[in-house]
Parts: C-alpha cells; structure tokens; sequence
C-alpha cells in the first residue's frame, strides 16, 4: 500500500520590502526593531535625507517607501515623494509623520503619496497601512481622513482679486500704509478689504489671514 504524500505547505508569501526614510537614527532603529517582528515585511534600506531616499528608491527598487515629511537639510518628504514617484514604477510611498495639518496632507497627496498615517498609530495599523500600500491601495490615519473629508465639504473661500493682491502684500509684512501706497489706493480702502478677507478666512488677525492663505494656496 503507497503511502499518502505529506500534505502540501501554504506557499511563504513574498515579503514587502521597504524602504525607511528618517533623519534621526533612533526613529529608524525603533522602526527597524518594529517591523522585524513581522515575517511578511522586510527592510531592504534605509536614508536620512531625502536625496538619499531618491538614490536608494532607484537602486533598491523597494515596494513601499515609508516616508517622514521633515528631513532636515535637503529636500523635504514631499520633494522626496515627487521624485520617488516621478523615477520608479513600482514604489509606492507612505508617508508617516508627526505632522497632520490640511497643508501637508494636501502636499503629499498631491506629490504622489499612496498614504498618509501618523506615527501615534498603533504598530498594527502600521502593519496594515505598508500591506495596503504595497497593493497600492490608499490608506489614511483617521485624523488625516477626517481632516480630508472636512475640507472637500468645505469650499475653499472665494477672493476677489483685490483681496488676492492685498493677502500677497500682507505676505511680505506690510503695513495698511504701505499696502495702500504698492496697490494705489487709500488706507480706507484697505481696512474694508481686509474686513472682509477675515470675515471670508475665518480669522481676525493679519499673522491669521496670512497663515490660512497659505495653507489653502490663496496667494497670488
């Protein structure tokens, strides 16, 4: 009588191999020690700035570059992402950061990046964020998403070109005289734009107006 065959192993699955890009060395030693835990992930290598990211990404070919947004000297997360994207077909970013303002969100998202999760996470969110990406399926951190979610049903405000000219002028720290001088108008005339650029940005100050400006791109 012919004995039965062993029963077929499961077939080890490939595993993600990533790419860690981080400047500080003790953030990606803990990421190291992290995602060694699991069998299915695999780090390949790791940079500190965001040419290094750019290089390694071309060389290594990884199939998820885990991304901080703030580097240091060089180019940033974002410039990193759009060159990532830009120069490899398979590598698919994500990004993971302390920083979750509408700006950066809208930064990275717009530069290429397959998600956005911050680094108070869970290591199981984690975990399933890399394995989305790497299917390049997008996944968000709920604070991002909701941050999302909020802007798309708001619209942006709308601003007169006027109002466009006087947000630029006060970008540069000009005072209502010297705004009511560069554009050719009275200082009154000044003061009501600006009523209304608050009113319409939400805020009641000329650092608030500035700020909300250029986190929605309102500047000319």
């Amino acid at each position: 009588m012919t004995a039965a065959p062993p029963p077929a192993h499961p077939p080890v699955p490939t595993p993600v191999r990533i790419l860690l890009c981080d400047d500080h060395a003790v953030v990606r030693a803990g990421l190291l020690a992290l995602l060694g835990s699991e069998p299915d992930i695999e780090v390949v290598g790791e940079a500190g700035s965001g040419e290094e990211a750019v290089a390694l990404a071309t060389r290594l070919t990884p199939d998820v570059v885990l991304m901080d947004l703030q580097l240091g000297e060089g180019i940033d997360g974002v410039a990193a992402t759009r060159r990532i994207v830009a120069s490899t077909d398979d590598a698919h970013v994500l990004v993971l950061t302390t920083y979750d303002t509408d700006a950066d969100i809208t930064r990275a998202i717009e530069a290429g990046a397959t998600g956005y999760l911050l680094k108070a996470e869970r290591p199981e969110e984690l975990f399933a964020a890399i394995r989305s990406a790497a299917q390049g399926r997008t996944t968000l951190s709920p604070p991002v998403a909701s941050r999302v979610m909020a802007r798309m049903r708001k619209p942006l405000p709308t601003l007169t070109e006027r109002e466009r000219d006087i947000l630029g002028q006060l970008s540069r720290g000009l005072g209502n005289r010297d705004i009511a001088r560069a554009l050719f108008i009275s200082e009154a005339t000044v003061k009501t734009h600006l009523g209304r650029i608050y009113d319409k940005l939400d805020v009641d100050t000329r650092a608030g107006a500035v700020a909300v400006a250029k986190e929605q791109r309102l500047l000319p």
